[in-house]
């Protein structure tokens, strides 16, 4: 028997009674504060008395036992019990000394009313390879190499830098074998893969959709059971941390899907985690979603945020990562999210609003900003609910940028209908500047919108292919130089003639067609424009960089704006021809100065355009030179766009 640290510990025991915790930790659990928690709960690499092992700690309070089980101990119930607090916080713990790393567990927990379950680890780094489902003991140190990176994210994620981002869902990105459904590569296989491809794209920053993990591939990683762990199919916590310093050291940042909205029901998960509704609301029309035949987590439990929050901190701390995209915030914040009347009730004040899930979502990005001020949060919201990305200390949620799902639907409105429903319809296009200054948006075109008889976005396009392409070049080159952040899903930036099946690595053979090859040209260049014109990103959320050149050429398809930044003389114009007639020496009055050139003309040929109506040069007229106003002529070829300084 011994002392360590002012914990008894009887080491004649298989589990020795030794606590992390303080009681001000217990008690910032149990308030919510504790965004931490990560760093007490799960099981922790030890050295006790020169003693190798574990450290456990589990939240289980309706349980009247609680043991570690495995094949170490072959699952035999009473050999490595935990010891519970003497302070009714619920929290389990101890010691178990000489366990090496790796070893697979899970916890055996007698709960309420006498009910006996088997849980894997909430806290757990790593799992098992689904279909099996225990946790593994696991040490989280890397060494990490993008010092580079680190020094200066405070500029590549603020909202002044461009952030043109690729979303990938990596079992589906490239397959080593693209028959096998089974077979995916590694997070350091993926590293020699995708980095390169990223750079020489010119995207700024990835999102990938949820690398937590997940026990049904189905889900796309949206039904997780590890909120701690890398998902252990491309391989351990640190190939993960590779694949991210690897981008890092290439100058792109790394934003991460994280769901805190619900998680599934399977046997070893969070649901009836000790045989009470424990992390999910009790009362099933707060605590169930139907459509997703999900659970929703009780954000009125002081344990139940603590242990979101610390989720959410553990990613940026011990992954690097550089902003977290957080899902269905819509679903979080409603009471009557996808419910009838009656199938809800309101809140105290007899609204729709989730109190205690606001206030969550509140201290989440207090705690982010606070901790990690060089990072972002972004919501997908989908609804007009005001002040998302409004600070909370002005009332807001405090998010850095919110999903612009409303452009998404009236963009695509729009360039589905063919040249001569367009012209009485121009309102879907400019709309989306009517309220863009509400919050800071980023354009997302994701995964969401080619997949369940959606189409690709190829097949949203009206006409023949060459039109397709023309008009998908159009609508992309739109988005670019829109105000906002920008969202690709992958396959997109080259065309994918399929719907996006997650069993399937992208149709990469495309690009042996010209048309295919030459459309991922031109959202390369579109890239590289948006990353090198000041213009395009320096006050991409501040009305001073946008505004409308001409808007009354309905009946020819004429739309043109103008992007500008600190350097007035880098102020770009875009000019978009939607029509499917091209236009020579057209005239356009504008302020500048004598000078003008080409930037981007999406009907070149190395775009797969026609290649006529090019501007090799523009002729420039003065109107007043007091003014600098002038008069230029340029030709615009049939559904293409023009950049021009």
């Amino acid at each position: 028997m011994a002392y360590e640290d002012d914990h008894f510990i009887d080491t004649t025991k298989m589990v020795w009674n030794y606590s992390l915790f303080t009681q001000e930790e217990v008690h910032l659990f149990g308030q919510g504060k504790l965004f931490y928690a990560h760093e007490k709960f799960g099981s922790h690499h030890k050295y006790l008395l020169e003693t190798d092992g574990y450290y456990f700690a589990v939240w289980a309070p309706n349980a009247t036992e609680v043991c570690v089980v495995g094949e170490f101990n072959g699952w035999k119930r009473g050999l490595h019990p935990l010891f519970v607090r003497q302070d009714s916080s619920g929290i389990w713990e101890g010691f178990i000394p000489r366990m090496p790393q790796g070893t697979v567990y899970k916890y055996f927990i007698k709960g309420f009313e006498g009910k006996e379950i088997y849980k894997a680890d909430p806290f757990a780094n790593f799992a098992e390879l689904r279909p099996g489902t225990c946790s593994l003991t696991w040490n989280m140190y890397h060494e990490w190499n993008d010092t580079e990176w680190m020094k200066k994210r405070s500029y590549n994620n603020s909202l002044e830098a461009p952030w043109s981002v690729y979303e990938v869902h990596l079992a589906s990105w490239m397959r080593p074998d693209k028959n096998n459904h089974e077979a995916f590569n590694t997070y350091r296989k993926t590293a020699a893969l995708l980095v390169p491809y990223v750079k020489r794209m010119g995207f700024t920053h990835v999102e990938f959709m949820p690398v937590m993990e997940h026990p049904y591939d189905g889900s796309w990683g949206y039904q997780d059971t590890g909120y701690f762990a890398a998902t252990s199919r491309f391989g351990n916590p640190q190939d993960l941390m590779f694949l991210i310093e690897e981008l890092h050291k290439n100058d792109i940042g790394v934003i991460m899907d994280w769901v805190p909205s619900h998680f599934p029901n399977d046997d070893h998960g969070l649901y009836m985690f000790d045989g009470a509704h424990t992390y999910e609301y009790a009362d099933m029309r707060k605590g169930f979603h139907k459509d997703w035949n999900s659970y929703i987590f009780n954000y009125k439990r002081g344990e139940v945020r603590s242990f979101l929050i610390s989720s959410a901190h553990f990613w940026f701390k011990h992954f690097h990562i550089d902003g977290i995209r957080v899902d269905a915030v819509n679903s979080i914040i409603r009471l009557d999210f996808s419910r009838a009347q009656g199938e809800w009730e309101p809140n105290e004040n007899g609204g729709n609003d989730n109190i205690e899930a606001i206030s969550f979502l509140k201290d989440m990005n207090d705690v982010i900003y606070t901790e990690f001020p060089d990072v972002q949060t972004i919501a997908e919201e989908a609804s007009d609910w005001a002040g998302i990305t409004n600070p909370t200390s002005k009332g807001g949620f405090g998010f850095g940028m919110k999903w612009m799902m409303g452009w998404m639907h009236d963009s695509f409105n729009y360039f589905k209908k063919d040249w001569r429903q367009r012209k009485k319809h121009q309102n879907d296009f400019s709309f989306s500047m009517m309220y863009f200054y509400d919050e800071k948006f980023m354009l997302p075109i994701s995964h969401d919108e080619v997949v369940h008889g959606k189409s690709p976005m190829l097949y949203k396009m009206p006409g023949d292919e060459f039109r397709k392409f023309a008009n998908l070049r159009l609508l992309y080159t739109y988005m670019y130089t829109h105000p906002g952040a920008k969202l690709l899903f992958m396959g997109n930036e080259f065309g994918q003639t399929n719907e996006w099946d997650y069993n399937s690595e992208l149709q990469w053979e495309l690009l042996q067609h010209n048309a295919h090859h030459n459309l991922q040209t031109c959202v390369q260049s579109l890239n590289y424009l948006y990353k090198n014109e000041p213009s395009l990103h320096e006050w991409q959320f501040d009305k001073k960089g946008f505004q409308w050149e001409s808007l009354q050429n309905e009946k020819d398809g004429i739309i043109i704006y103008r992007r500008m930044g600190k350097d007035k003389s880098k102020d770009v114009v875009i000019i978009l021809n939607v029509s499917e007639k091209a236009k020579s020496n057209w005239e356009i009055i504008l302020n500048g100065k004598t000078n003008w050139k080409e930037l981007l003309n999406t009907n070149d040929i190395k775009f797969w355009g026609s290649g006529n109506h090019l501007n090799h040069s523009i002729e420039c007229e003065v109107v007043d030179k007091r003014k600098k106003i002038y008069k230029i002529k340029v030709n615009v070829a049939a559904l293409s766009a023009l950049v021009i300084q």
